[in-house]
């Protein structure tokens, strides 16, 4: 026995313990049910890094500030590709509202109930925005009208949807 399979074993158990509990901590933070058992994978990877686990004090606090990390971590990526986007850039909305092909991977029932799910994610207006925009053809000046906000906001909104559905569409394939 080598001094990593006590860790590993340590870990395993640990993990074995708090998965779903670990799971219900991410999708409540993070709604995406899809996700939320992909970062509680990371954080078992993560604690399979720690050098000396037989050091931590409490496990499992450690395990969800692990966690809890990670959650931040995923908000702040979240943030940065939404915010990276040029959406007055003629280009770069060109790109957005072009949708990848996913059919390669999947046939089209799965990717209709995984844009759902992924749609349901999306905040009320930034949701409103882009079904607004892609299945009544709306123009970003009546969206604006239809939500309350400036035509840029509308702009905006739609940009961040298309984000984000194309990160979480991207994770299926």
């Amino acid at each position: 026995m080598t001094a990593f399979e006590p860790k590993t074993s340590s870990v395993r158990q640990l993990f074995a313990e708090h998965r779903t509990a670990l799971q219900s901590f991410f999708f409540r933070r993070i709604r995406a049910k899809a996700d939320a058992a992909d970062l509680a994978q990371e954080v078992y990877v993560r604690m399979l890094r720690i050098r000396d686990f037989e050091a931590i004090r409490n496990p499992v606090s450690y395990l969800y500030t692990v966690a809890n990390n990670l959650v931040k971590e995923n908000a702040v990526l979240d943030r940065r590709q939404a915010s990276g986007v040029g959406i007055d850039e003629i280009p770069a909305q060109e790109q957005l509202e072009t949708l990848p092909g996913f059919d390669r991977d999947l046939d089209t029932p799965q990717r209709v109930a995984r844009l759902g799910e992924v749609l349901k994610q999306l905040r009320p207006k930034c949701r409103a925005a882009v079904e607004l925009r892609f299945t009544q053809e709306l123009s970003y000046r009546e969206i604006a009208m239809h939500l309350g906000v400036s035509p840029q906001m509308a702009k905006k909104y739609v940009a961040q949807a298309l984000c984000h559905c194309r990160r979480r569409m991207s994770r299926m394939v």
